[in-house]
């Protein structure tokens, strides 16, 4: 056989997925390309590696096999070059994260250091829901994930980085409207409430503190993202609870607005969390000592404009 590493890490992408159109996309490769190497590997085995059923991919039992001993195969390259690299004196590998949506706002900066300082080592973000992240990490897929509610179904480590405060807004009009200084949350009752797709960290919260207050509210609309619940609030077609830590240029800019409701902000703490007894690699150790040192600058250096509303 004459297949190549690249041909390998194609196919696990499209295993994945399930797509050749997602695999290229997380490569950022044409479909063609992907398309191309898919064929190059599936020539030199005799049994279908996938099949396809209509316009839908499948990957074929013999395929999940073969991806199996693929991964190992990769993981095995990725050892070889981290010992190199090594005896060499230098740090290198590579760490995933997951990251629940929100989290985009918060891991860059923590991450901005620790890159410079350790080029060799290349970082995978995925940045997707909290219910996915969870799931990466039960199942090993990733190395950490940067969650503000730890999951509860298994143990995990953490390193805790900064509080994550979630307030009631609105667009400048809608609050202006609404004519009161202090809310309570039985005022939400009969106001149009925009809320993130079931499964986020962000819907928990707000479907928590709703029914804590026992109270039968408007569901206007439902969203898959921070950013698209923004657009709709900036609109004028709700409010919403969201996280502060998205929010810095529409508030500066009186886009949206911040309104005081009792028993708001809902506070949780952002952390990086790994399953315990997880045998870490060296960069991933070194990037746990690099957060634990760094965490308190990086705050003050970046996040200092939250005080401007908390």
């Amino acid at each position: 056989m004459n297949y190549t590493f690249h041909q390998l890490n194609v196919f696990l992408h499209v295993v994945e997925h399930e797509s050749i159109t997602k695999a290229s996309e997380a490569l950022f490769l044409s479909q063609p390309a992907v398309s191309i190497q898919l064929k190059k590997l599936q020539d030199q085995f005799e049994i279908p590696l996938t099949e396809v059923i209509g316009r839908q991919l499948f990957i074929t039992d013999f395929g999940k096999e073969m991806a199996a001993i693929f991964r190992r195969i990769l993981e095995e390259t990725t050892a070889i070059k981290e010992k190199v690299e090594q005896h060499k004196g230098l740090l290198s590998g590579k760490i995933k994260i997951s990251l629940v949506s929100t989290g985009k706002y918060v891991m860059p900066y923590f991450l901005n250091g620790f890159v410079k300082k350790y080029p060799q080592v290349e970082i995978a973000m995925d940045v997707t829901n909290k219910l996915r992240v969870v799931d990466t990490l039960a199942k090993n897929e990733t190395d950490f994930a940067l969650v503000s509610v730890p999951p509860d179904d298994f143990t995990v480590a953490s390193v805790t980085l900064m509080k994550n405060h979630l307030y009631f807004v609105g667009s400048k009009i809608e609050a202006e409207k609404l004519n009161k200084k202090n809310l309570k949350p039985e005022d939400l009752v009969g106001l149009p409430l925009i809320f993130r797709e079931y499964g986020s960290a962000t819907r928990m919260a707000m479907d928590r503190f709703i029914s804590q207050h026992n109270l039968s509210v408007n569901r206007t609309l439902e969203l898959v993202s921070n950013e698209a619940v923004k657009q709709a609030v900036q609109a004028g077609l709700g409010f919403s609870i969201m996280p502060l830590i998205g929010l810095r240029n529409e508030l500066r800019n009186g886009d949206m607005r911040m309104l005081k409701m009792k028993g708001l902000p809902i506070v949780t703490q952002w952390s990086l969390v790994y399953r315990k007894g997880k045998s870490l690699s060296p960069a991933a150790k070194k990037l746990i000592e690099y957060l634990e040192e760094s965490k308190q600058q990086v705050m003050e250096n970046h996040f200092s404009w939250r005080k401007e509303f908390l």
